[in-house]
């Protein structure tokens, strides 16, 4: 089995009214990707916040971001998918543009790989518990 590395990474919770901003994988089906909120890979160089903003606004098409606060930092455990542990900074992020019910978004990836399309939509925040891969595992602290 190969050896789990570290990575570190972000995840967003976009809220507003007792909503939370979600996406699926268009190309994907649910049963293979699951629904997940903005998140992905701190580069180099960069900040936790810094990435957190980079990501919502790469995988929703959406520019008006701003952190409310950190809600901290947990470790996934995401194999056999990938062999690695994740190092998630969570935070709580507010949109301040309006926006539908529903659109379609795609990250492009720098142009170094067909872009991955989404549908992001908004679900009842205490329906969040269907968030893929532990995500949605502190969610309850935007309440504390």
């Amino acid at each position: 089995m190969p050896e789990k590395v570290t990575k570190n990474k972000v995840l967003c919770y976009v809220v507003r009214a007792e909503e939370l901003l979600v996406f699926r994988h268009t190309d994907y089906s649910y049963e293979e990707v699951g629904i997940q909120v903005p998140a992905g890979s701190i580069r180099v160089g960069e900040t936790p916040e810094a990435a957190a903003l980079r990501e919502a606004s790469e995988e929703t098409g959406l520019k008006d971001f701003k952190i409310v606060r950190k809600l901290g930092e947990a470790e996934y455990d995401i194999s056999p998918y990938r062999f690695e542990i994740q190092h998630r900074h969570v935070f709580h992020l507010e949109l301040t543009e309006t926006t539908p019910e529903r659109w379609a978004s795609q990250e492009d990836h720098d142009g170094e790989n067909e872009p991955t399309r989404f549908e992001c939509f908004w679900i009842p925040l205490e329906a969040a518990h269907v968030l893929q891969s532990g995500q949605g595992a502190l969610l309850g602290r935007l309440y504390d």
